[in-house]
């Protein structure tokens, strides 16, 4: 029998990609006769993504599903809803924008039939992108890099997984989950692909600088506890700091030059005040994770299903 291919498109405000997508990937799929399957994922859409999604479906009945959730729950969600709807024998999750491009899925699938669980998608470029905008990303992958063992440097969400691997990342129970490190976390037999970053055919990209610095910062303490590390570590500088500077004024203090300088006390007043406060921010931050974990509520909540 055929292997069925899943291909998991979160979709969020993307009502002018959704037929884009359909297209292209159905155009590519036939000619090389797949048995495939395109799971729409609807992240709470402001705009007609769900309405285009409907009319897809109504087009091509036996290839496309849709999962419309009640709002918006984030990327992340919508990865996971993906690969619980997903029945395939392999499943490729990509961006609908069509930034990832479709004829990367056909060397992916040739891999697989080769042996490979986890296929992954790597940037040969990132594209067209501001310099800031590229200096967060490097300097958040190097901590994931750091903190996992992992090289992600290039990273992204563009993969294929067999459905092992699929199986097992559903069985995770962690309500705030990091798709592209846990993917590579699991193991299992991995090779990469590379890839350009295409242009978006339709709209505008929905991460504005204060959603990505969210998304990293949420990230980064869902899957690694390098942050509380760092307090340990600026402890233990402001510890041996003060460790010298009490040697010192003991030192003057017994030479007969009392340490002058209302001022030096307040700076060090401030400077440990504020590491004890970006300590306890850091601290509290994870104590609200551990509190959401607790809860138990649902990664998302999906009000249809087509």
């Amino acid at each position: 029998m055929e292997s069925l291919i899943s291909v998991v498109l979160p979709a969020y405000n993307e009502e002018g990609n959704i037929a884009l997508a359909v297209n292209t990937l159905t155009e590519k799929f036939r000619t090389e006769s797949f048995h495939y399957e395109l799971v729409f994922v609807n992240d709470g859409s402001k705009d007609k993504t769900w309405l285009e999604i409907e009319k897809a479906k109504s087009m091509d009945p036996e290839h496309v599903k849709g999962i419309c959730f009640s709002r918006n729950f984030g990327k992340e969600a919508a990865v996971f809803a993906g690969l619980n709807y997903a029945a395939g024998d392999a499943v490729v999750i990509m961006d609908c924008d069509m930034q990832h491009p479709p004829k990367t899925v056909l060397k992916m699938y040739e891999l697989w039939k080769q042996g490979y669980e986890v296929v992954e998608g790597v940037k040969l470029s990132r594209g067209k992108e501001s310099a800031i905008h590229g200096f967060a990303a490097k300097t958040f992958y190097r901590i994931i890099s750091k903190a996992t063992g992992i090289d992600m440097a290039n990273a992204s969400d563009f993969k294929l997984l067999d459905r092992k691997v699929v199986d097992i990342l559903r069985q995770m129970p962690e309500r705030n989950s990091f798709f592209r490190a846990l993917s590579s976390w699991v193991g299992f037999r991995t090779v990469q692909v590379g890839f350009e970053v295409q242009e978006r055919q339709s709209g505008k990209s929905k991460w504005s600088t204060r959603s990505l610095i969210k998304y990293a910062i949420t990230n980064i303490t869902s899957f690694t506890s390098l942050p509380l590390q760092l307090v340990t570590m600026s402890g233990f500088f402001v510890l041996l700091f003060a460790i010298i500077l009490g040697i010192q004024t003991l030192v003057r203090y017994f030479s007969g030059h009392a340490v002058e300088g209302f001022t030096t006390v307040i700076l060090l007043l401030l400077f440990i005040g504020s590491v004890i406060m970006i300590s306890l921010g850091i601290i509290g931050y994870y104590i609200a994770k551990i509190y959401d974990e607790v809860k138990k509520r649902p990664k998302y909540i999906v009000s249809e299903v087509i």
